[in-house]
């Protein structure tokens, strides 16, 4: 990934991958889904060193958006992401947790919705973004073409893909988003993904069970 480097942090008890990413020769970095732990994400952000510029959304889930308001008062950064069709999700958040039993999880209105086609500035890199819809309205992905590499949240997983079962998911528009956005990526396109190890697009074209047929 170029000098692109990538942390992942597991948190929250549903073992979400938040990701920090930064860039060697800069050190400006981002924070993409920080669903809770904020102190943990903090602690990594540390042991970098790097200075983080913004945090990016992928989708209004509790365990990949219920950290992010503060995470971003303590950074003093934005929040960037999802489309504005996951507003229910992130409003819904405090309630959500209580129901889980779980605490420290705040709703969060980005400072700025994400469409797709436009940019993101991922550690410093141009990264575009594509809605990608159907494990959650709203859901977007960061690709960097010229980087090969993409923060696909929970649409893809190595083997699997989103839950299509939770409120405002929908199987077949899933599979449209991973058939017509993701694997027109190519083949060499490395992802990271919001739970579990990540791999590529080709290999999941290929031998991922959900996506034969």
């Amino acid at each position: 990934m170029s000098t692109l480097k990538a942390m992942q942090i597991l948190v929250t008890p549903f073992q979400q991958n938040c990701t920090l990413l930064w860039d060697e020769a800069t050190m400006v970095g981002s924070v993409v889904d920080p669903g809770g732990d904020v102190e943990r994400i903090l602690a990594a952000i540390g042991r970098v060193g790097c200075q983080v510029q913004n945090i990016l959304i992928t989708h209004g889930h509790l365990d990949h958006a219920g950290g992010a308001a503060a995470l971003a008062q303590a950074l003093g950064v934005k929040v960037e992401g999802p489309h504005r069709a996951d507003l229910p999700l992130l409003e819904a958040i405090p309630s959500q947790a209580a129901q889980y039993g779980m605490t420290g999880m705040d709703s969060v209105t980005p400072d700025r919705w994400l469409t797709e086609g436009e940019g993101v500035q991922v550690a410093g890199h141009l990264f575009e973004v594509l809605h990608c819809p159907g494990h959650a309205p709203g859901h977007v992905v960061f690709a960097s073409r010229a980087l090969g590499f993409a923060l696909v949240g929970d649409v893809l997983f190595r083997g699997s893909v989103g839950r299509t079962d939770l409120p405002g998911g929908d199987s077949a528009t899933l599979l449209a988003s991973i058939r017509d956005k993701l694997f027109p990526l190519g083949d060499a396109m490395r992802f990271l993904c919001g739970h579990g190890p990540g791999g590529t697009i080709g290999e999941e074209r290929r031998s991922n069970p959900f996506l034969q047929g």
